[in-house]
């Protein structure tokens, strides 16, 4: 049987301890933070990167790490998870996707294990930015995460799009340029703040929710799920005109 590379190498948990990866894992921990707290069920999992918890603000209590990298409750590839089929409330992606060989089959597994109205957030390196650029101009050989197949927002929209799934929430971070040195990263802190207001679609990273729909069936809600939803902390996905699209609530 061969040998399966991990989704999310090693290396890029060894990046994200640098101050280029502290800055984004900053950014995407307060994402994941505000993406996960209002979904309820009974189970969630998290795919890669298991020294990193992207789900310690939600509340199911029966919650996991799925990995091929040490740490991971089960060891096993997103490719194949070994989890029953709509089963799952709640699963996090944190660039699982770019680091895959098939990023569609990815989403495929994710749309087979979520039940009904289960929901997976997915973070990424975005195309459309300084980040992207810099992936683009570096060599195939680099180190991570500049060798990343890096997949652009409106693809994966039409990939989640052709799976049943629909977005509900997402948001664009992180518009310093990628420099190296914390200070410099520092200096350019004002640029959150004017990236998300001049040029929203250009931060180097963004974060999405989206909500698996099964034709012909609507789950009704209780009453405190649809006033947690109302509060949610995401913001609409913005499209290429940089103009927020308007998603239906869960």
């Amino acid at each position: 049987m061969p040998i399966v590379a991990p989704a999310v190498p090693p290396a890029l948990a060894e990046w994200l301890e640098t101050p280029q990866g502290r800055y984004v894992l900053g950014w995407e921990l307060d994402q994941f933070d505000s993406a996960v707290e209002d979904v309820f069920g009974f189970r969630a999992v998290q795919v890669g990167l298991p020294g990193i918890d992207f789900l310690r603000r939600n509340r199911i209590s029966y919650r996991f790490p799925l990995s091929l990298e040490p740490g991971g409750a089960v060891t096993a590839d997103p490719l194949q998870m070994p989890i029953a089929s709509n089963s799952i409330d709640l699963l996090v992606l944190p660039h699982v996707l770019e680091f895959s060989a098939d990023p569609h089959h990815v989403l495929r597994e994710a749309e087979r294990v979520l039940m009904p109205e289960g929901q997976v957030v997915i973070s990424g390196f975005n195309t459309l930015s300084l980040w992207g650029l810099k992936q683009s101009l570096s060599r195939r050989d680099s180190q991570r995460p500049w060798n990343a197949h890096m997949i652009g927002l409106l693809r994966l929209k039409d990939w989640l799009k052709l799976l049943g799934f629909e977005l509900n929430g997402g948001k664009f971070g992180c518009y310093a340029p990628p420099f190296s040195s914390e200070k410099w990263l520092s200096r350019c802190a004002f640029m959150e703040k004017a990236g998300a207001r001049w040029w929203p679609i250009a931060g180097g990273v963004y974060v999405v929710r989206a909500i698996k729909r099964t034709v012909g069936m609507r789950l009704v809600t209780p009453a405190w799920r649809r006033e947690r939803v109302k509060a949610r902390a995401l913001s609409p996905v913005t499209n290429s005109n940089g103009h927020a699209n308007k998603h239906n609530d869960a």
